[in-house]
């Protein structure tokens, strides 16, 4: 009797909507993985195999600048954002340090990012601050966005270095990143973009943007986890971060990640065709979502900017009840979605990203990402509103916080 009672139990839906943590491998993408499981050769090599691999590999970064309208030569792999990104920073601390190591005492030795960067970008400003370097983190409004006339109250002649993400991963907000770069070069400064949330989201253009250099990671687009790149415009200065072989020119030592390197150029070829699809299709659905929670929860604030929006993300803050609770109870459900960012999930602090647009403590620690994928549906969307309000309503209940009395 038990065990028949188990079998007729009814398992939840499963619902997957954190595709900002990261996203599954697209089927053509796997099947592009398993074939090039065959690809053993060092892409270093002489003989035939490593010839093979060798050109693989340059196929899958020819993928990869298509996709960012990069010229050819520009683009070197890495073992995903995080290494791109601290590539860079220290690069920059190279330029700005004397023979010593120590800031330099004249000339351009300033760094200027902002508050609601991915926390590789942030720990990377903050160890050079650690250092004695200058840097400066500005503020943002009240939807994310990065004040024009906050930016140009602080660059100069001392400025050395501007790092603005494309786009934020837990509310989604878009900064024009072209006329950030624009400013910066005005300044005499470098200027870098942590795109990995926009690349494959929203069509974008290295040469567009004016940018010097660019993060992308390939689990972000369906493709493996552990390769990223790291584009840099022609004549911007890079020093190694990984000193070896001659790999990327010698500014990326260690043999190659076959494997990760050809599912990433594959999955960047699907992401050039299908980024006008992309954002037409999710953001509909994200709309829905949108609508749907506004209807039938009351007192819900949405978080991001309403417009200059990824079209797959949606925070969403649940006064009176909290974050972790509501992720628990969807779970339980089949729901899987965030609190914020993945890399940050340890921290019991609330969201640097929502306290810096104004959200108080208790409000962050209520708040929801749902990033969303192609892997979704419309189904998949009511169920999501169809569970979650009682769930909401069951955690207000027990809370001593009425959802009026949290801001």
């Amino acid at each position: 009797m038990a065990e028949n009672k188990i079998e007729s139990q009814q398992t939840p839906r499963r619902v997957y909507v954190d595709y900002n943590a990261t996203t599954p491998l697209k089927p053509a993408v796997k099947a592009a993985v398993i074939e090039d499981l065959e690809v053993y050769g060092n892409a270093s090599s002489m003989h035939a195999s490593g010839r093979l691999a060798h050109a693989r590999v340059e196929q899958a970064r020819s993928a990869v600048e298509k996709l960012l309208g990069a010229p050819a030569g520009t683009v070197i792999f890495t073992s995903g954002g995080s290494e791109s990104n601290n590539t860079v920073f220290q690069a920059m601390r190279r330029l700005a340090s004397g023979p010593d190591g120590r800031p330099l005492a004249a000339g351009r030795n300033e760094f200027i990012t902002t508050a609601i960067e991915h926390p590789c970008v942030l720990n990377s400003a903050q160890y050079l601050k650690s250092l004695g370097f200058k840097v400066i983190i500005l503020p943002v409004d009240g939807y994310g966005k990065l004040r024009m006339d906050e930016l140009q109250k602080v660059l100069s002649d001392k400025t050395l270095f501007v790092s603005v993400m494309a786009a934020n991963n837990e509310i989604g907000t878009i900064q024009n990143i072209k006329e950030i770069a624009g400013m910066a070069r005005a300044a005499g400064a470098w200027m870098h973009t942590d795109a990995v949330q926009a690349v494959g989201k929203i069509p974008l253009s290295v040469e567009d943007l004016g940018v010097d250099y660019l993060t992308m990671s390939a689990h972000k687009i369906y493709g493996p986890k552990g390769v990223g790149a790291l584009y840099v415009r022609k004549g911007a200065p890079l020093s190694a971060l990984i000193h070896g072989g001659h790999q990327e020119d010698g500014l990326r030592a260690g043999t190659y990640n076959n494997i990760g390197i050809l599912g990433f150029g594959r999955a960047a070829a699907i992401a050039a065709a299908e980024v006008e699809t992309y954002g037409r299709e999710i953001s509909a659905l994200r709309d829905r979502l949108r609508a749907g929670l506004a209807a039938a929860i009351p007192s819900i604030k949405i978080n991001g900017h309403p417009d200059d929006l990824l079209p797959n993300t949606l925070n969403v803050s649940f006064p009176g009840a909290e974050g972790e609770a509501i992720l628990l109870s969807m779970d339980i459900m089949g729901i899987e979605a965030s609190t914020g960012s993945a890399c940050a999930s340890g921290s019991l602090e609330p969201s640097h990203v929502l306290l810096a647009i104004g959200v108080g403590p208790e409000l962050a620690h209520g708040s929801i990402r749902f990033s969303l994928g192609w892997g979704n549906s419309a189904g998949d969307i009511d169920y999501i509103i169809e569970t979650l309000p009682p769930i909401i309503a069951r955690l207000r209940a027990m809370s001593t916080l009425t959802p009026d009395a949290v801001h």
